[in-house]
């Protein structure tokens, strides 16, 4: 009897083990395939906080674009830059007027050696009263100087023409002309200078120019030597560029006069308004000072005179190596510094060949500002 009630049971419809399994898998495969598809990112712009599942369609927005530098090999390397914009600054490695140092530095922050009245030479036939050194512009190029004070004058008052100009050294309100000391074709010279600008195409070169001719004649003479597209033009109390923008723009040759602006010729910079200058033809280098003498002493760029005058209140030459003595020059030009707050633009001298003015300015480039 137990036998039969066993059998009864397990034939009865809907109480098997089998089915009550089967029912069990249909129910949890439902489960899955009900899961909110979306995106789970709460960074992105299509963020679905009620997606259980994220389905790969988050997008995001596109960052604002920060401009600079974006190199880590350039100096002006900007880490918060995600957008380069074309600035970026390098160290140069081929020197800029004999020093790498002085290729981003700017124009007033250099010290160029200089030569006072560089054409009145023994070398160019001009001799005393009116000489200032022995060699001419060749062996002073050859040696390092890169800025020169120059006279121009007209060969006779009688013609002023431009085929008549002259570098003289002398005032032109005398009885008669300067030129009667000796006289040096300023093409010839100025051709010189353009070939060796050439040649060292990554050094500034200054003419500080005591006219005395029509503005017209001194840029016709620069024109024919082929410098006139090399003149770079300042505008008053900009920023001077630095020695490799101006190498840059190849706008290599900075011309002072000594005398007013003239629109005409922006050019020709008036040398007392974009500049300065110490005294100059001192008695003794004990007198020398830093003190402004002639110029605007609001202006960075300032010439540092220094050379001495004999009892004739003429250049002294038998005192050339006491004033171009290097270690005199540089202590003169920290007192400069001290004095200023920058380095002097120039260390003009006579009589070049005594002393080394050359490396006088190397030493005051060296100095940290």
């Amino acid at each position: 009897m137990a036998l039969f009630i066993t059998v009864v049971l397990l034939a009865t419809p809907g109480c098997t083990y089998l089915e009550e399994s089967s029912e069990e898998e249909v129910d949890d495969t439902a489960e899955i395939q009900s899961l909110i598809q979306g995106c789970t990112d709460p960074e992105a712009e299509n963020y679905n906080s009620e997606a259980e599942e994220d389905d790969g369609s988050c997008v995001y927005s596109e960052p604002e674009p920060i401009l600079g530098c974006t190199d880590p090999d350039a100096t002006n390397y900007d880490e918060t830059a995600n957008e380069d914009d074309g600035t970026c600054e390098y160290l140069e490695t081929i020197p800029c007027n004999g020093m790498v140092v002085l290729c981003h530095r700017t124009y007033d922050q250099v010290t160029f050696p200089e030569t006072h009245n560089s054409f009145s030479t023994h070398e160019d036939n001009i001799y005393y009263p009116a000489s200032n050194h022995l060699t001419g512009f060749q062996a002073q190029w050859n040696a390092g100087m890169r800025a020169f004070m120059l006279d121009t004058h007209y060969m006779t008052t009688a013609d002023k023409s431009e085929s008549n100009v002259r570098f003289c050294h002398g005032n032109s309100n005398e009885a008669f002309s300067p030129c009667t000391y000796g006289a040096v074709d300023p093409l010839n010279w100025l051709s010189k200078l353009e070939n060796e600008m050439e040649d060292e195409d990554r050094d500034i070169v200054t003419l500080l120019v005591e006219n005395y001719v029509e503005p017209d004649h001194l840029k016709k003479v620069l024109d024919d030597a082929g410098l006139g597209d090399m003149m770079y033009v300042h505008e008053m109390n900009a920023e001077w560029p630095t020695l490799i923008e101006l190498i840059n723009m190849d706008k290599r040759l900075v011309v002072f006069w000594e005398q007013s602006g003239d629109s005409e010729h922006p050019y020709f910079h008036d040398f007392l308004e974009f500049g300065w200058t110490t005294d100059y033809a001192n008695d003794d280098t004990e007198s020398m000072d830093c003190d402004p003498h002639r110029g605007d002493s609001n202006q960075p760029v300032y010439h540092m005179n220094n050379w001495l005058k004999n009892q004739a209140g003429l250049s002294d030459s038998q005192r050339a190596a006491e004033a171009n003595d290097v270690d005199f020059m540089v202590e003169r030009a920290i007192e400069c510094i001290e004095q200023h707050g920058k380095r002097p633009t120039f260390i003009a001298v006579d009589w070049w060949e005594e002393g080394d003015v050359v490396e006088a300015a190397r030493l005051v480039n060296m100095i940290e500002d």
